[in-house]
């Protein structure tokens, strides 16, 4: 699917962005010959004027592709080397981001610290220490740019030095909140802002839910500072388990209800978290206090993969009935293990292990 076709499917009028999301990866994997914006259309509207639709919502393409190359804004293919290769393994990934910043740091490994909008001031130290202590280590911190908690996990990681991605409930040329944009420049010198929404979309409330399963779906694990039985961050978690990914909480008082949804999560299973080297452990990655991530040797021994056996290259239903994992969690793992190095995709979506310490072939 060409560039303006795959914009006119994240803005098909009357279809929800993440339904039509859905029906085109189905139909990338499973369908023999191209995936087109009309066949698209035909599933998710079956009662539409599919051709009205399609050329509608082409036109209405072309007038954002040409906006957002007048304010610096790169859209970003699903089936292209830059699309945050995590991302692309949820059930509903956006056919085309936009960005702003360092394309860079949607490859590279990454966290997402979120929280309470209205934090107290132990959350706010909370965040920003445990961004500053990831990007330390060579993490990327993933947030969504709110007040409180999100706020200051971005700070924190730009005041060590690190890259932070901000996903955005409107285009990223529209800052939300107004007084976070400075700190949308400063993001976008190392990090990026990253949207499904196209150039001057507004920061309606429906975006924020559909957003939050793109803070997960960028990361490796979501770490929850503070939430209430209400917060959005809870959103952001559930979205993380659907995904596969790892969900870890900071505990916090219990004299007020800003902690109970951090605990309900902790209590439900959710890993405790001091430190960014908890972090890594429960990703199963060694603790290494100041050291980046890339310099610490990732490639230990992995009970999982020691199922597999060198030289021999695996289908994903074949690496389901092996790992006994279910779909999501099976692609985040195996999506992991290729940006460590642990094992390589090969043509036909299979894979191979690579041996330790050796470099997966391109």
């Amino acid at each position: 699917m060409d560039l303006r076709s795959a914009v006119a499917l994240s803005i098909l009028p009357g279809i929800s962005r993440a339904r039509a999301a859905a029906v085109f990866k189905e139909l990338r994997e499973h369908s023999s010959g191209a995936v087109t914006l009309e066949h698209v259309i035909s599933i998710c509207a079956p009662d539409g004027d599919v051709r009205s639709l399609a050329e509608e919502a082409r036109g209405s393409a072309a007038a954002l592709l040409a906006g957002a190359a007048a304010v610096g804004i790169a859209p970003i293919r699903y089936d292209e080397g830059g699309y945050p290769p995590l991302l692309r393994a949820i059930p509903d990934p956006p056919p085309v981001l936009w960005m702003r910043g360092s394309q860079e740091a949607l490859s590279r490994p990454a966290v997402a610290v979120v929280g309470s909008r209205a934090a107290s001031p132990y959350a706010l130290e909370v965040a920003a220490r445990l961004a500053g202590e990831l990007a330390d280590r060579g993490l990327v911190v993933v947030s969504g740019l709110a007040r409180g908690a999100d706020g200051a996990a971005h700070r924190g990681c730009l005041r060590a030095g690190g890259a932070t991605v901000a996903v955005l409930g409107s285009g990223p040329d529209n800052i939300y909140p107004r007084e976070h944009r400075d700190l949308a420049v400063s993001i976008c010198e190392t990090g990026a802002l990253v949207s499904e929404l196209g150039p001057g979309s507004a920061p309606l409330p429906e975006h924020f839910p559909l957003r939050n399963r793109l803070i997960s779906g960028i990361s490796l694990a979501v770490v929850v500072v503070e939430a209430s039985e209400k917060s959005g961050s809870l959103i952001t978690a559930r979205c993380a388990l659907e995904q596969g990914r790892d969900v870890l909480a900071v505990p916090g008082s219990i004299l007020s209800g800003r902690n109970r949804g951090s605990h309900a999560l902790l209590k439900d299973g959710a890993k405790v978290v001091e430190t960014a080297d908890d972090i890594l452990e429960g990703l199963g990655w060694p603790a290494a206090a100041g050291r980046p991530v890339e310099s610490v040797n990732l490639l230990k021994s992995d009970p999982l993969l020691d199922k597999l056996t060198l030289g021999e290259t695996y289908d994903i239903d074949t690496l389901t009935t092996i790992f006994g994992l279910p779909g999501p969690r099976l692609l985040a793992r195996l999506t992991e293990w290729e940006m460590r190095g642990r094992l390589v995709r090969m043509a036909g979506g299979r894979y191979g292990i690579c041996r330790l310490g050796s470099q997966p072939r391109s």
